[in-house]
């Protein structure tokens, strides 16, 4: 970059970029914003001319829009040409690595969820686990574009990383294989002879259509003997929003499914369901836990102010704000994710912050000690300002206590012992079945608004 003014070419690419960003206010005060433009571009050229190394300008001016963006909230963002290839490739299904979808936290990474049956997932790691070194390198220091970048490379090839978890006393290391991660986002399966079961690991452009497709193959399998479906969202973090709403429209008959809303009226919306419930009414149980997030607590919660499921498990992570991606640059390779509305369910509470309560919580044995760390323990998040609301036991719990004990001492060699959330739901649509379908009719009354 040597013979080119450094202090204009960082002015207008910062200049640039808030054009790109919706105006504050009409008597917003111009000369101010300049002078601190200026100030920056300053700083920028003064650490280029004397820090005691060469810096790379490139990095510093993306370090500079990264800080920025991270300064408004965790989940804005800018994606160099890497990185955005990389997430389009992503929510393709079909992408290198390791399998975990992360964030950046406290100067870590942070592992928001693994997905099923990735080289991460079948190393053992976990949701809410802390990655404090990459081959021996600390991730303190680096972006989350830096720490991504390094944890992907050839396939085949082994990683290191150092693991903080919440029950371990110490730090430990974890080697992984760098596979081609396929992304089968939907999974179903017949669990007892009764019930179908379907879980979404992530919502990408294929996750609708196999929702569709795993309702479509129960109900040839069982017919008229299906009780009632599990729908597993659990440890899924999200993803597009248009296959939020397509698998919520796939439950739902009518009404409202999602509203967003933002300080500029472009960014406010409200989808509807489309007429037709595949399942036609058969009881559904939703599973959620505290690393379902997003596009997962817009189902969730669609589901639950409609009535049209139970939702069961723990209170979910708590991510209701929208980001827009925004391309800049000639070429359209990069972008900014930035924050522009918050989404509301069906009855108008926002997910944000408090999350999505369930009907009916079951924790496992050792959630009840541990503190999970979700969207309202992020630095910087978003506000809610609405009143919390309770809603933990709206449903009146068909399933006495003894019947959960019976139901988890129960063995079955498709359904893994420990899994408790998932034999209570197996064990309540059972139970739900046997009901007068008057009974089942008026749980699943709406919400008023």
């Amino acid at each position: 970059m040597k013979g080119i003014n450094m202090r204009k070419l960082v002015a207008g690419a910062l200049t640039a970029l808030m054009v790109t960003l919706p105006t504050q206010a009409d008597n917003r005060d111009e000369q101010t914003l300049y002078e601190q433009l200026d100030l920056m571009t300053g700083v920028i050229e003064q650490v280029r001319n004397l820090y005691v190394d060469e810096v790379d300008e490139k990095a510093l001016i993306e370090a500079a829009i990264q800080g920025m963006l991270k300064s408004l909230d965790p989940h804005s963002t800018y994606l160099n040409p890497d990185v955005y290839q990389q997430v389009r490739v992503q929510m393709q299904g079909e992408y290198g690595g390791l399998g975990i979808e992360v964030q950046m936290e406290n100067g870590v990474v942070k592992v928001v969820s693994p997905i099923d049956e990735t080289p991460a997932a079948i190393a053992g790691i976990q949701g809410g686990d802390l990655i404090t070194h990459i081959d021996g390198q600390p991730v303190i220091g680096k972006t989350l574009t830096e720490a991504v970048k390094q944890m992907r490379g050839p396939i085949g090839s082994a990683i290191s990383i150092t693991v903080i978890r919440e029950e371990e006393p110490a730090p430990f290391e974890v080697e992984i294989v760098r596979e081609k991660i396929l992304v089968r986002s939907v999974r179903h399966r017949i669990e007892e002879e009764t019930i179908g079961y379907i879980r979404v690991t992530t919502f990408n452009m294929q996750s609708g259509k196999g929702v569709e497709d795993a309702i479509t193959d129960i109900l040839a399998d069982i017919g008229d003997d299906l009780d009632g479906v599990v729908l597993d969202l659990r440890n899924n973090p999200g993803g597009l929003l248009d296959e939020a709403i397509r698998i919520s429209d796939a439950f739902l008959d009518r009404g409202e499914i999602v509203s967003t809303r933002g300080r500029i009226r472009d960014n406010n919306s409200r989808w509807y369901a489309t007429t037709g419930d595949m399942l036609d009414g058969i009881p559904v149980v939703v599973l959620v836990n505290a690393y379902s997030a997003s596009a997962s607590e817009i189902v969730a919660g669609a589901l639950q102010d409609h009535r049209r499921a139970v939702v069961l498990g723990d209170r979910t992570f708590g991510k209701g704000t929208v980001q827009s991606e925004i391309r800049l640059g000639r070429a359209g390779n990069q972008a900014i994710r930035l924050t522009t509305a918050r989404y509301f369910t069906p009855s108008g509470t926002s997910i944000q912050e408090r999350g999505v309560e369930p009907d009916i919580e079951v924790l496992f044995p050792n959630q009840r000690r541990a503190k999970l760390r979700r969207e309202a323990d992020l630095q910087g998040h978003i506000t809610n300002d609405q009143i919390s609301q309770d809603r933990a036991g709206e449903y009146d719990d068909p399933l006495p206590e003894e019947e959960l004990v019976e139901a988890v001492e129960e063995t079955d060699p498709q359904t893994p012992p420990a899994d408790i959330q998932l034999r209570y739901a197996i064990k309540l649509l059972k139970n739900m079945s046997s009901l007068p379908q008057s009974q089942v009719a008026e749980l699943q009354q709406p919400v008023s608004r």
